[in-house]
């Protein structure tokens, strides 16, 4: 399990920790401005957010397991791995270009909700929260496809968030200090390896289904050398979704999605600055 469940823990890392810095946002302005009655809508609508995405979850599980297996499944999973893939590489570098705002912008929708009243507010944080919760719930499903059916997935995003909380709370309490512009550089680069396997998944799944040609087109075999359910095969298998045999078609989408999205990723003129987590005298007091 400590190997199947690296993916999910990372996932679960890094969409945990972007939530906490835009809760931590929205705590800030809220006390500044001195209306602890905003208090409970905001935490309303992250509890909502949560709620929401873990009911994702529960559906995404329901139905593959209602499909069994066959073609229908194949369909599933492989249309459910590319909205995975295209909402993580949106929100990689939605991030990168919003970072130097998404403070401001924040700050300003918040002042509006204010105004609006109670239901506003749970709104925006619902919103602001969702979208990480959703991102992370797709990814981990797609991510789990590649790997036997345990619970190391779940344990895993369970264990990235706890980590993202204690973090970011720590941060937020200036007990440590984390270079989170480094830190978000990171985990976007493993997630775009995340991501191209999980294309690569998707591949697979429109090739077993017969909506792909290539699929007895293979470009290696390691069958025989590699043993899919040891602890390295796990581990490449839930990570990059490196599989013992693989055909043309899949190789050729990992290395071009992996290969063309760290070299836009790393482009010096579209990189910007994540945003810091407030300081010490930026924290709210005490509710």
């Amino acid at each position: 399990m400590s190997t199947a469940f690296f993916a999910s823990y990372l996932i679960g890392l890094r969409d945990g920790l972007e939530a906490a810095l835009v809760v931590t946002i929205l705590l800030t302005v809220v006390s500044r401005s001195q209306r602890r009655d905003a208090l409970g809508p905001l935490w309303t609508g992250v509890g909502l957010a949560v709620v929401a995405a873990a009911g994702l979850g529960a559906i995404l599980t329901w139905v593959a397991t209602s499909l069994l297996s066959g073609v229908r499944l194949e369909w599933f999973e492989a249309i459910t791995s590319l909205i995975a893939v295209g909402l993580v590489t949106w929100m990689i570098f939605w991030m990168r270009r919003s970072a130097r705002t998404i403070k401001a912008d924040l700050t300003g929708r918040l002042a509006d909700a204010l105004r609006m009243g109670p239901a506003a507010i749970a709104a925006l944080a619902f919103i602001a929260v969702i979208r990480e919760g959703v991102e992370m719930v797709l990814l981990v499903f797609a991510s789990a496809q590649a790997v036997a059916q345990t619970a190391a997935p779940l344990v895993g995003v369970i264990s990235g968030v706890a980590s993202a909380v204690l973090l970011g709370w720590l941060m937020y309490a200036a007990v440590a200090k984390v270079n989170l512009g480094r830190l978000f550089t990171w985990t976007a680069v493993l997630l775009i390896l995340v991501a191209a396997g999980i294309a690569k998944y998707a591949v697979h799944g429109f090739q077993t289904a017969g909506a792909l040609p290539g699929g007895t087109n293979i470009a290696y075999d390691m069958s025989t050398t590699v043993e899919p359910t040891s602890w390295y095969g796990t581990l490449l298998a839930a990570t990059v979704n490196l599989t013992p045999s693989a055909t043309v078609l899949e190789v050729a989408v990992w290395v071009t999605y992996a290969a063309g999205v760290l070299v836009v990723f790393f482009l010096p003129a579209r990189r910007s600055t994540v945003v810091a987590a407030p300081s010490a005298g930026d924290r709210p007091e005490p509710a």
